[in-house]
Formats: structure tokens, sequence, C-alpha cells
């Protein structure tokens, strides 16, 4: 059973996320918020899975709440909801620690896939999507001046790996990655694993933030 905190500053959006979940099996709202300070305090109280996160509330914002929850090494993990795709505020959520996020309008499946997700650990936001979300902002991610095996993020990291690494900031999937670099998709699948936990990347969309902030790749290029 995955359980779900729903935060949203209108009640009649938190009553049909609300509609919506309660229809479908394997899955149980734990609480409401309708702030970022609440949405915090309610996280640490109930520890759901899946925090559903708004962006623009009053006070205290989603970008914060999730800066917060996400910094308190707890289990919740956050999906953030927002109105529009490019929003200018999602690329913040995301390098404050969300696992992905979803538009608003989402149909009812698209919202449980994703829900069912993140709580397993995996990114919403897939490959082509996260890149084009990168290139968008790239004037707020910092050029490629520094090296970036001067990070000590990637310091660890062995060769192949960091060629892997690369490759996943690039958006492409892993069978995609597979076919580049010649290996089997079970391959690539252990070297991002292995790559992500050694960066400390809570899932693949941070783990191509990270690739983007240390330089590994150019978002300009």
């Amino acid at each position: 059973m995955t359980s779900i905190l729903i935060v949203d500053d209108q009640p009649l959006q938190r009553m049909g996320f609300r509609m919506v979940l309660e229809s479908e099996t394997g899955v149980s709202i734990v609480g409401e918020a309708e702030n970022g300070i609440e949405a915090v305090r309610r996280t640490a109280e109930l520890s759901p899975d899946v925090v559903l996160m708004d962006i623009r509330m009053p006070g205290m914002d989603g970008i914060e709440a999730t800066r917060r929850i996400t910094a308190s090494g707890g289990r919740s993990r956050v999906l953030v909801l927002t109105t529009f795709d490019l929003d200018e505020y999602v690329y913040a959520a995301l390098q404050a620690g969300a696992s992905g996020f979803l538009l608003k309008d989402a149909r009812p499946d698209e919202l449980l896939a994703g829900i069912r997700a993140v709580a397993v650990g995996d990114a919403v936001v897939a490959p082509a999507l996260t890149r084009r979300l990168l290139h968008a902002f790239a004037k707020a991610l910092p050029g490629p001046d520094r090296r970036a095996a001067e990070d000590p993020r990637l310091r660890t990291l062995t060769e192949r790996e960091l060629e892997v690494l690369r490759v996943v900031a690039t958006g492409l999937t892993n069978t995609e990655i597979a076919e580049t670099l010649h290996l089997s998709e079970s391959t690539v699948k252990t070297h991002v694993s292995r790559a992500m936990a050694k960066i400390g990347a809570r899932d693949r969309v941070q783990a191509v933030i990270i690739a983007y902030d240390v330089g590994l790749v150019d978002p300009r290029g």
C-alpha cells in the first residue's frame, strides 16, 4: 500500500486528487496540507511514501518545503505538481530534491503511475523531458568552465561509470545507452545504479542534475 500526502492550497484541487486516488487500489491518502509549513510538519508526523507537492502556495512554497523534506533524510519522496510543463520553478524543485514532476491535468493513470514510480525510487520525469527542462533553464546552471573530474562527487566513479553518467545526462534511456556504448542493458542498469549511489543521487533525475551541475555535460551544447 502506497501512502500519500496531498499538498495544495486549493481545497477543490485537493478534493479532486483525493477522489481520483481513493478510487484506486493499492494507495492510501494519509493526510492533506494547504501550505509548505504544514506539508513539512505533516510529512514528519505521517511519513508518507509520496508527497504530492504543489509549487505555488502562500507563505512557504513547494520548493522550500521540498528542500526541507528531502534534507530531513526521511523516507518520503516528493512528486511536484505544476500547471505548466516548463514552469520556471520546476527546475528549482527538482534541484531541491523532488523525484520528478507531473502536470496537474495529468490523466488518472499517469498520476497513479507517477506515484508508484516515485514510491519505489524511480524518477517520474522521462529522460527526454529532463533534458528539455534543463536546456530551457541552462542560464541558471553553471557553465562547463571547471573540470568535472575535480568535483568530489565524481572522484569515486570508475571510467565506465563516469561515461555512463555522462550519457544518462544527455537524455538517453538505458536501452539507448546500451546501444550507444555497446553494452547489455543489464550492465547499463548496474553502472547507473552504482554511479547514482556513489554521487548520492536519490534517483535518475537528481543524477542528471548533478551531472549538469558539476559541468560533466554542457547544458548549452
